[in-house]
């Protein structure tokens, strides 16, 4: 019993002792809950927030309107000039067409095409002589080539069926499928007339095998409009393709005129007034102009995207560590900012077009397709990137959350109504096809269809079924009415509530600020506002690798 005695005396105290030790234990793991909440809670703040809880200035929103602004007149500037060059390009084309195909006219309706041998001989003699004449014809500043100290020649090239031998009277023919080409050439300078020039090429066609042919010819010209906007002149070469198409042996010789042009720096230019401007020391300034704000923007977004990835790991870890519980899909897609993406996105489309862009200023590309393009992918996602700034208000907040939330669902549905609406493309196609001009091609049908969901062009599309055999003619009807109420009356009216119960969802959860998630839920139970100054500290405000797990 005296033994015992001391042991007895000793547990009371032993137990306190221990009681201390887990509710310390307690109280620390209750406090770092709470601190990583309230870390969290930072982390979702908008710049306003965040400038609020520890003053923190929003210099990256200055960096993106500097950015917008740089990137749009840049846009306006390359857009000016691309404006110039397709309008020099497109107007050179339509006096091609005036200067080499006999009796063209701008109103005139459908295609340019010949019925009669002798007027497909006329025509090829015609413009055979008006580009041997052209200096003596043209109101425009166009030459003919040289290469090497020669002019480039007209070269007139036909195709044909090997061996044929065609009788439509005793319904009998014999074809061989290979085909083959016959090419001659003419130089500017052969002065020649039509009896002459057939008498010299001894050129004859056979139409029963003739599959095309084909006239090219190459002009030079100077783009002199840009001197008045303060730009270096450019050169073109237009290689000319004059193609006389019988395919089809229908008796109809399609006529039609393509144009490919080379841009170029011409080789020798005086501007009266100016000195020769060494185009290659300016752009240098102009990287270090675009530099800053372009090439940076990549990285900036770059460190929160990775910033994201280790919130996404650490809180998934805390939560099964502390409460035993798996996070799901949804709240791990609630740490990833879109936007940071579309920023990056947007600046790696600016990078690519500003260089091309200084690659067509000195005359090393040409491509200004593939920069239009990348300059105005890049400026509308700038611009769209702006409502990530006016989302930090409440009132304009609700048009992104509705577009976040509603996108999954109206992706499904989009996948559903997709197997419908190319049904009935295949089958506008295949059936309408050969009676209806906007039917002629599986793209033609889409974009019909797209119409009339719309509401557009209605009338003009049954219009054009009128004439043609009863049972095209009712099919046609079936087809369209049947269409017409299934996606007006039921496919588009889904969409629309779709979007719609997303909306009245997220405006009753902001008037009752009601948490959606169980992120959310965890961030709401801690109460400290930004002006709290619970913020304030020395540690990294945005690293959330703070519970012990880290």
């Amino acid at each position: 019993m005296e033994d015992s005695e001391p042991l007895l005396a000793a547990r009371p105290e032993e137990r306190r002792r221990n009681g201390h030790c887990r509710w310390s234990t307690h109280t620390k793991e209750s406090k770092m809950v709470e601190d990583f909440r309230r870390r969290l809670k930072y982390f979702f703040m908008n710049p306003c927030e965040k400038y609020r809880a520890r003053g923190r200035k929003p210099w990256k929103l200055m960096l993106q309107i500097l950015k917008i602004v740089i990137i749009t007149v840049q846009l306006v500037s390359f857009g000016l000039s691309n404006e110039m060059m397709v309008t020099f390009k497109e107007e050179n084309l339509m006096t091609f067409r005036h200067l080499f195909l006999k009796g063209y006219k701008d109103h005139r309706l459908g295609s340019y095409a010949l019925y009669t041998k002798a007027d497909v001989y006329d025509h090829m003699y015609y413009i055979i002589n008006r580009y041997l004449n052209l200096p003596n014809l043209t109101v425009g500043n166009l030459a003919y080539e040289r290469a090497d100290g020669k002019y480039t020649p007209l070269s007139v090239c036909q195709e044909f069926y090997r061996n044929s031998s065609i009788d439509p009277g005793n319904e009998t023919f014999h074809i061989d499928p290979r085909i083959d080409k016959d090419c001659f050439s003419i130089f500017p300078r052969q002065l020649l007339d039509n009896t002459s020039l057939a008498s010299h090429v001894n050129f004859s066609l056979d139409f029963k095998s003739l599959l095309s042919v084909s006239m090219y010819l190459t002009l030079k010209t100077i783009n002199l409009q840009t001197v008045r906007h303060h730009e270096l002149p450019d050169c073109y070469d237009f290689h000319i393709v004059i193609m006389f198409d019988n395919r089809a042996h229908s008796g109809k010789i399609k006529v039609d005129v393509k144009n490919d042009v080379r841009i170029y720096e011409c080789r020798n230019w005086n501007v009266e007034g100016t000195c020769k401007i060494n185009w290659e020391s300016l752009h240098p300034p102009l990287c270090r102009l675009l530099g800053p704000p372009t090439g940076l923007g990549p990285q900036l977004p770059a460190l929160p995207v990775v910033e994201q990835h280790l919130c996404v790991k650490e809180f998934n870890i805390f939560f099964h560590a502390y409460f035993n519980k798996k996070v799901s899909w949804s709240d791990r897609m609630e740490f990833v900012n879109g936007w940071y993406i579309l920023i990056i996105v947007s600046d790696t489309l600016t990078i690519a077009g500003s260089a091309l862009k200084i690659g067509i200023q000195t005359k090393y590309l040409t491509n200004y397709d593939v920069c239009s393009i990348l300059l105005g992918t890049a400026t509308m996602l700038v611009w769209v990137g702006v409502i990530r700034y006016l989302g930090f208000f409440k009132k304009y907040n609700i048009l992104i959350l509705t577009l976040r939330k509603a996108f999954p669902n109206v992706i499904r549905f989009c996948c559903c109504a997709a197997m419908i609406y190319l049904g009935y493309c295949f089958c506008g196609w295949i059936v309408l096809g050969p009676y209806h001009d906007k039917f002629r091609t599986l793209d033609k049908v889409s974009e019909c269809l797209f119409s009339l969901i719309n509401g557009d062009d209605m009338y003009a599309t049954f219009l054009n079924m009128r004439d043609k055999s009863y049972m095209v003619w009712l099919f046609s009807r079936l087809y369209l009415y049947s269409f017409i109420s299934l996606f007006i009356y039921m496919v588009l009216s889904l969409f629309i509530a779709l979007i719609t119960d997303t909306y009245e969802t997220i405006k009753h959860h902001q008037q009752d600020k009601v948490p959606v998630s169980q992120l959310q839920a965890f961030i709401a139970e801690c109460r400290d506002q930004p002006e709290s100054g619970r913020y304030q500290t020395d540690e990294e405000p945005a690293s959330c690798c703070l519970s012990p797990c880290c």
